[in-house]
């Protein structure tokens, strides 16, 4: 869904959203915008060379997150390359994970989280990166988002986006005196059958962590028996277990809080003109003190992929300054383009950048693919949690 952001949408995203700081009325650049350009001289500098006579360029395979590449950036690489970009979405990246290792393949570009990756270069399902056909990366690359990601120096991946895990909340159902900010806020009995619960094992896990002051990365046994009494507590007091629904759940009532990403909910409190969604003030997503989850989600190439000259040409086309400045305005949240970021408008910038301070109580997701024993810690840990029932 491409975002219209009206100044109207604003102001009541700048009173609505937790993560705000500063904000006035303001407009994004206008939307539809041809991009073409911009694929071409990327895909010149990948070293792309187009087929001879004007022939079909074939077909890009993608697999990503829902609602996670602008419209108009597809369109401009298509238009410009002559070739059809086919997305496939997964809602976790235990379900991606697991497709590729029951034997998936057809893709040429994937989108895992950090921690995930060096799993997948474990197990031989990627190749490493290779800059010089995508020199944009390093050239572009913002480096204050540097320590949000794991590897810095791009072996195996390109940073694409960033998400902050929090509450999405119906901000009429808080009662007086209750922190929306606060990971206690999904046990209080006010939100009783009424909150959802992301359907991620390091997201809940993690989030029962960080509420206890413990890492999100903790190898404890003692702290992960911990934290699972804690997500039990959790999970007695909410409808289920959800990584998709919960965003359009919260707008329509059904759920008042969601345990859910920055940029899904920010996208719902923005609204989108075009599909006839309002902007929602009565909408609020809020970062809980105790700490949150940072994880970044990145472009790996398959060790499979069919057009890895068209996988590195998209790559360095979404490191052009302009594409990724659109992609920002419909992802609702950071591409790591320094020339992107300083084309937004002030106020939108404000809004999908945190500041130094915020970033400072997140935690970035660590990947367990070299102590395959604690791995297993947090899956008989996750069993327990999705066989207890709710009490």
């Amino acid at each position: 869904m491409m975002k219209s952001l009206s100044n109207t949408t604003f102001a009541s995203v700048c009173a609505a959203a937790a993560i705000l700081a500063g904000c006035s009325d303001s407009k994004p650049a206008a939307e539809g915008v041809d991009l073409s350009a911009q694929a071409r001289a990327a895909a010149a500098a990948s070293g792309y060379v187009a087929p001879a006579n004007g022939k079909d360029g074939g077909e890009l395979h993608i697999y990503t997150w829902s609602d996670y590449i602008a419209p108009e950036v597809l369109a401009g690489f298509e238009k410009a390359l002559g070739v059809k970009v086919i997305v496939d979405t997964f809602d976790s990246n235990e379900a991606m994970y697991a497709k590729l290792k029951a034997g998936g393949t057809g893709y040429d570009i994937m989108m895992p989280s950090s921690y995930q990756i060096a799993q997948m270069a474990k197990d031989g399902m990627i190749d490493k990166i290779d800059h010089a056909k995508c020199p944009n990366v390093k050239k572009n690359f913002d480096p204050s988002f540097a320590k949000q990601i794991i590897d810095a120096g791009f072996t195996y991946n390109v940073p694409y986006t960033v998400t902050y895990t929090g509450f999405m909340y119906a901000k009429d159902k808080v009662p007086a005196g209750v922190e929306a900010n606060s990971w206690k806020a999904l046990e209080n009995p006010a939100f009783k059958g009424r909150v959802t619960l992301l359907d991620d094992i390091r997201e809940v896990i993690g989030g029962g962590l960080m509420s206890l002051g413990y890492s999100i990365n903790s190898t404890d046994p003692k702290e992960l028996d911990a934290a699972v009494a804690q997500v039990l507590k959790w999970k007695a007091n909410s409808r289920k277990f959800d990584s998709e629904s919960y965003k359009t759940e919260v707008a329509s009532g059904a759920t008042w809080v969601g345990h859910g990403y920055s940029t899904d909910a920010t996208q719902i409190i923005v609204g989108d003109e075009d599909e006839g969604m309002k902007p929602r003030d009565d909408i609020g997503f809020a970062l809980p003190k105790e700490g949150f989850t940072i994880a970044f989600d990145e472009m790996v190439v398959a060790k499979t992929a069919k057009r890895k000259d068209l996988a590195y040409a998209f790559i360095n086309y979404i490191y052009e300054g302009e594409v990724a400045k659109a992609n920002m305005e419909f992802i609702c949240g950071p591409n790591p383009v320094k020339p992107g970021i300083e084309l937004l408008e002030d106020d939108y910038r404000k809004l999908i950048v945190l500041d130094e301070a915020t970033v400072a109580r997140g935690q970035v997701l660590q990947g367990f693919q070299d102590k395959p024993e604690v791995m297993e810690l947090y899956n008989k840990a996750w069993d327990r949690i999705k066989a207890t029932e709710a009490r």
